[in-house]
């Protein structure tokens, strides 16, 4: 894939704070004749589909938490774009760190709906605690050896999401 190695993207924190989110990059930067990135399929390599299902990808993650921008268990932190598409309850995944891994990975990670998600991470805001962040860690253990959920159905990760603004 060539360098560099980590792949860093600017991700909403906190009360959707910004922050660089590290990950050992699993993409080449391929580009079609317009100069747009090519589809996630079409970019992911071999090594990247190990990373990812394996979450080795996630490593560089630990930064993130040693330097209080993420936390081992909270909802994932999504793209920056994303912020101004949910709806006041779905943005409520802010009110909390977020995680390198959440409920919403451990119930289905990409294979669930966005809205599914979203209602997931929305309940881990309203119900976490330490018994059950140390039950998401174990449950994500078993995800990584199981290989479930890695991307939907059809997608090489996960399509993007398009809003719930209205709902």
């Amino acid at each position: 894939m060539g360098s560099p190695v980590f792949f860093k993207q600017k991700r909403p924190g906190l009360h959707g704070k910004p922050f660089y989110m590290y990950k050992f990059r699993t993409m080449t930067n391929a580009c079609d004749c317009n100069g747009c990135l090519l589809p996630d399929c079409d970019r992911l390599t071999p090594l990247g589909r190990f990373l990812r299902a394996t979450s080795l990808d996630e490593l560089p993650e630990l930064f993130n938490v040693l330097k209080g921008d993420m936390s081992l268990v909270g909802p994932r932190p999504l793209r920056m774009k994303y912020l101004e598409l949910y709806s006041d309850e779905q943005a409520r995944r802010h009110d909390v760190i977020p995680g390198i891994t959440g409920w919403a990975q451990v119930n289905g990670r990409n294979s669930v709906s966005w809205e599914d998600k979203f209602k997931f991470d929305v309940w881990y805001v309203d119900n976490h605690n330490f018994l059950l962040d140390i039950k998401i860690l174990f449950l994500t253990v078993k995800q990584v050896f199981i290989h479930d959920g890695i991307n939907a159905e059809g997608h090489a990760t996960m399509p993007a999401f398009r809003g719930s603004k209205n709902e």
